[in-house]
């Protein structure tokens, strides 16, 4: 019968998996190689460009909402003069440079307001067709030579019922003929272009097009400016490889520039593209966002090469010499004893010319089992032969068997994992992270704060139009407005409005989970300080109506106050940045109203250094603070080691500004691409790979060929004490599986000799007592 598994599968297994660690350990520490430049701060570069990427994104897509969502507002029936349509048309709050009115049939401008608007390349008619869908907005070239972000949205605007001639229609109102209702005309926005919001000391930013050239820059001082001046080509180069990036998939990437005057600069490009890769206003703009800064050179560190080597060739003679252990003292024996047992069984069987096998001894050889097992083995062939009886169990002393030689194996392979795991490579704390990685956590943790800042003004803003739009319309056109209002803002949970008593007189999306007292004017609030869900409102009060009148009725009749309840899950979304680490939003107490991960409700932060590094952003009541940022030794949770944290509050200016909320950040320092640690992770994964591997080797063999060893020497051992009763059964298809079967057939042939010998007895007659 073939045997299945034994004891060469796992030794063999065991010298494989070694040598594949040892080789692993070779390539993994030997291609780690200290840079001037960490990669840990080519990626952070790299990310700060995307977060400036999003950032104009951003402002871009709420500029070209907001553009249309004014558009999209009906205009006064009575309105007929095109001024006072354009005027009622501009957005609430926006930032436009010039504003025009264009007639879709000639393309000429009905009026216009601020700076004139470049229209060069613009097609009325063909914009104005409404089966084109939303109108893309346009980077174009201004009269001054600054570019212009130009924002379209389509108008239907009502007429009266008079028939007036097209002169006269261009030149005094918007009255068309007698059939017509309404009229198409298409709404022109200019604006600057954003330039990027770049944070950090000495970086620079820049806002390129397709074709390189330059829409905005970051206000550039000091160091930063030196810099922009005097590296010209580095942006270049990443500009260039950022536009061939747009072809082969890449979003984002980082450059490296040659050293100068002890620095090496660092540029990083991003798109300016959609975050979830949809399509928006911004992606088909083709601008691209550069940062720059100059770092100095890391000092060049030991290669670990030669200790690659040494650790991989000492696993190699540790492998080799465990290898021949276990083949000599278990492997070998083993297969002797196999064949000798299997020998034995031919002896005892019917074919006469197998008898002569029992003549040959059993060789005793092995370490302590093998060799009991032989010599029982040998008694049981001298008794076959009728030259020795049953030879009673000798107690054995106590002494090392096959399972001590197993643990000695395992104790020499964890002498070589355990040290790669807990002692070599570890990296000091003093040097782990390089200051300029510290300060690019403070600068992204500034972009976030930023982030959420602008998210706060900008509800705000289209808060204060919605109320604004509120005024004096009845309550169908109220319940549409905050319809569209609730559709427009996925951060609204929920949307009413407030009368001056403080009920709800009208209400969308959600459940308010606790209304406002009617404040007054208008800004952002945190509702509570307890619960299970952060509570936080943008509030703006409605108007009272335009009629003279009746204005005192309508501010006794109207409604107070508009709020707008956040939902949490979108401040999650707005902290949470790929590269940044664990981000929490703090209110004023350091207790966390928003996370990118799972969190409760006011909850503290999950470390004491987290909180005194916050603490430290505090300041006078009335400012803002300044931003913090260290290297934590504690970790923000157990066992995490290191991190690199920073605490940024919200700008002292602005609707969030009383707020006194923080946004905190921590990032593993094992996370960052730093080449101490590259070397650090790898050591310990070859440690544990080392242990791993010869655990679970060892235990195999252990399962399989020590366990079910020990048993065969008992039963062999009493078979040759005399023991005929016991049956033996195998259990395995192995050698200690074949070597129990051909006990069976000795115990067996053992059984049958002895009732033979029996039988001749009983036939001998009685000896006679008569003389």
């Amino acid at each position: 019968m073939p045997m299945l598994g034994g004891v060469r599968p796992p030794i063999a297994a065991l010298l494989c998996a070694l040598l594949a660690v040892s080789a692993l350990t070779a390539l993994g520490l030997g291609t780690v190689h200290e840079q001037d430049v960490p990669q840990a701060l080519s990626d952070a570069e790299r990310q700060i460009a995307q977060d400036a990427a999003d950032s104009v994104g951003t402002s871009i897509n709420a500029s070209a909402r907001a553009v249309r969502r004014s558009a999209a507002s009906a205009t006064p029936a009575g309105s007929s003069k095109p001024a006072a349509v354009l005027r009622s048309l501009l957005p609430t709050g926006h930032p436009a440079a010039g504003g025009v009115l264009l007639d879709p049939r000639t393309g000429k401008p009905l009026a216009a307001s601020g700076e004139k608007v470049p229209l060069t390349g613009v097609d009325a008619k063909d914009l104005a067709r409404p089966d084109t869908g939303n109108i893309a907005p346009r980077v174009v070239a201004s009269g001054s030579g600054a570019p212009r972000l130009l924002l379209f949205a389509r108008v239907s605007v009502p007429v009266a019922g008079r028939k007036q001639d097209e002169n006269q229609d261009q030149a005094g109102d918007l009255r068309g003929d007698q059939d017509a209702e309404s009229r198409g005309l298409l709404f022109v926005v200019s604006e600057k272009v954003a330039a990027p919001a770049v944070y950090g000391a000495g970086r620079t930013g820049q806002l390129v097009d397709r074709n390189g050239k330059v829409c905005a820059s970051a206000p550039t001082t000091g160091a930063a400016l030196a810099a922009a001046t005097d590296h010209r080509a580095l942006p270049a180069a990443a500009a260039n490889v950022a536009h061939t990036g747009v072809h082969t998939g890449d979003v984002s990437g980082s450059v490296l520039g040659d050293g100068h005057d002890g620095l090496r600069g660092v540029t990083g490009w991003a798109s300016v593209t959609a975050a979830d890769g949809k399509d928006d206003d911004a992606s088909g703009l083709g601008l691209t966002v550069l940062t720059a800064r100059e770092v100095p050179p890391a000092k060049a560190g030991g290669d670990h090469m030669w200790f690659a080597l040494v650790a991989a060739g000492v696993l190699v003679v540790i492998a080799v010499l465990v290898t021949l252990v276990l083949w000599g003292t278990m492997q070998r024996p083993l297969l002797r004893l196999h064949l000798s047992a299997a020998r034995l069984a031919k002896g005892v069987g019917d074919i006469p010319g197998e008898r002569a096998e029992l003549a040959r001894p059993v060789p005793v050889d092995g370490f302590d089992e093998p060799r009991r097992i032989g010599r029982a083995l040998e008694s049981i062939r001298r008794q076959l032969l009728g030259e020795t009886g049953p030879e009673p169990v000798q107690p054995v002393r106590r002494r090392p068997g096959v399972r001590a030689l197993v643990l000695v194996c395992a104790l020499v392979i964890a002498a070589w994992g355990a040290p790669l795991l807990f002692l070599f490579n570890r990296v000091p704390a003093a040097k782990a992270v390089p200051a300029a990685a510290v300060a690019d956590q403070r600068a992204r943790t500034e972009a976030a704060a930023d982030r959420v800042q602008r998210s706060l003004g900008r509800s705000r803003t289209d808060l204060a139009a919605a109320a604004s739009a509120l005024s004096g319309a009845r309550p169908e056109r109220a319940a549409e407005v905050l319809r569209r209002e609730h559709d427009d803002h996925p951060t609204f949970r929920s949307l009413y409005v407030l009368d001056r008593t403080g009920a709800v007189v009208r209400q969308v999306g959600q459940q308010p989970l606790r209304t406002l007292v009617p404040p007054t004017g208008d800004g952002i609030t945190q509702v509570n300080t307890s619960g299970k869900i952060p509570a936080i409102a943008a509030y703006a009060r409605i108007p009272a109506a335009g009629n003279a009148k009746g204005a005192k009725k309508a501010e006794d009749t109207a409604p107070a106050v508009v709020v707008a309840e956040i939902g949490v899950d979108e401040l999650n979304d707005l902290v949470t940045r790929p590269g940044l680490g664990k981000v929490w939003l703090t209110d004023e107490h350091h207790r966390v109203l928003a996370a990118s991960v799972g969190f409760e409700a006011f909850e503290p932060l999950p470390s004491r250094r987290l909180t005194r590094l916050v603490a430290k952003t505090d300041a006078a009541p009335g400012s803002a603070g300044n931003p913090a940022s260290a290297v934590l030794h504690a970790g923000t949770a157990p066992g995490e080691g290191l991190s690199v944290a920073a605490a940024v509050p919200l700008a002292l200016k602005g609707p969030a500004a009383g707020l006194g909320w923080r946004v905190v950040s921590a990032e593993p320092a094992a996370a960052l691409k730093l080449a101490a640690y590259q070397v650090q992770a790898r050591t310990m994964l070859a440690g544990l790979l080392a242990l791993s591997a010869g655990g679970a080797c060892l235990g195999w063999l252990y399962i399989v060929v020590v366990r079910p060893l020990r048993t065969l020497t008992g039963c062999a051992e009493r078979l040759a004490g005399g023991d005929r009763r016991t049956v033996l059964f195998p259990v395995h298809h192995d050698e200690c599986g074949s070597v129990t079967r051909s006990l069976e057939l000795l115990r067996q042939a053992l059984v049958e000799r002895d009732r033979g010998a029996g039988a001749d007895l009983a036939a001998v007659p009685a000896p006679s007592s008569a003389p």
